[in-house]
């Protein structure tokens, strides 16, 4: 997603959100209720009844982004109403329950609402900042790209540090069978490897590079050479990868709460209709 979403069609979907919006305040503003304001007014009906069809409407964009040419509207319709109508639902939900709030299901489906519009509004977030900072990453390598470069390093080197003495071949070897990008959910989103057995062999030969000898000081600085050039490149993977990790992980919080909201909901259109 670009940032165009956000001003498509001229803004056509904020000013639409915009009108709900304001019409759900000025009638909220001007309902006289007897007692306080509830969803069990007819405005609270109203309102509530609204809700029902946003949320609905809301959960079907996961549906019909799958099914591409199944419909006359644009995806990009779809996605910038999702964003803007996924706003105002906000409005129109806390105005429906005029404010009164308790430990019970009514309670939860709102708060599971405001979850998934949070989760909703991170992603419009990270569609929109971190394609640009993945594109800046890579400049004009891919992932398998940087990953197959590694490799040819890790060749490169364990043929240089051949006539480099046991330790410094240990360290190469283990650097080229141990290095790890990605890994855990934690490891891809923090985008470093703390043991990092590169950055170790690499900073191993910068402290160790006065023990080699004048006879091998060539193979050192190329050995050297290499793998600051490979740790130049793992941490661009990480960072590849961490932020491939930060635009997908807010799904696995959005659609599961979206699941949660749903029947929640249903639960509370029961409790509503059949023991209030």
């Amino acid at each position: 997603m670009h940032q165009s979403i956000l001003i498509y069609r001229g803004f056509r979907y904020l000013k639409w959100a915009a009108l709900v919006t304001l019409a759900s305040m000025l009638a909220y503003a001007f309902h006289t209720p007897m007692g306080l304001p509830n969803g069990g007014t007819w405005l609270g009906y109203t309102l509530g009844s609204i809700g029902l069809v946003l949320i609905l409407w809301l959960t079907w964009f996961g549906v019909r982004k799958r099914r591409y040419g199944a419909s006359s509207v644009k995806l990009e319709d779809w996605l910038s109403a999702h964003v803007y109508l996924g706003l105002a639902l906000v409005v129109v939900a806390t105005l429906h329950t005029g404010f009164q709030f308790g430990w019970n299901v009514h309670t939860l489906a709102y708060a599971l609402m405001i979850g998934v519009v949070a989760s909703g509004v991170f992603g419009v977030y990270a569609y929109m900042r971190y394609p640009r900072l993945m594109t800046q990453n890579r400049g004009e390598l891919t992932l398998d790209k940087m990953m197959l470069l590694m490799s040819e390093i890790d060749r490169e080197a364990r043929a240089v540090a051949m006539p480099l003495g046991d330790d410094v071949n240990r360290i190469v070897l283990a650097a080229a069978q141990d290095t790890c990008v990605g890994g855990s959910t934690f490891r891809q989103l923090s985008g470093r490897d703390p043991n990092c057995p590169t950055q170790h062999a690499l900073d191993w030969i910068k402290s160790h590079a006065g023990q080699v000898g004048a006879d091998h000081a060539v193979e050192a600085r190329k050995l050297l050479t290499l793998l600051q050039r490979k740790a130049e490149l793992v941490g661009r993977a990480r960072r590849d990868v961490q932020i491939k990790a930060m635009l997908d992980i807010w799904l696995y919080v959005h659609v599961p709460m979206a699941i949660a909201l749903l029947a929640a909901l249903i639960a509370h259109v029961v409790a509503v209709f059949f023991y209030w």
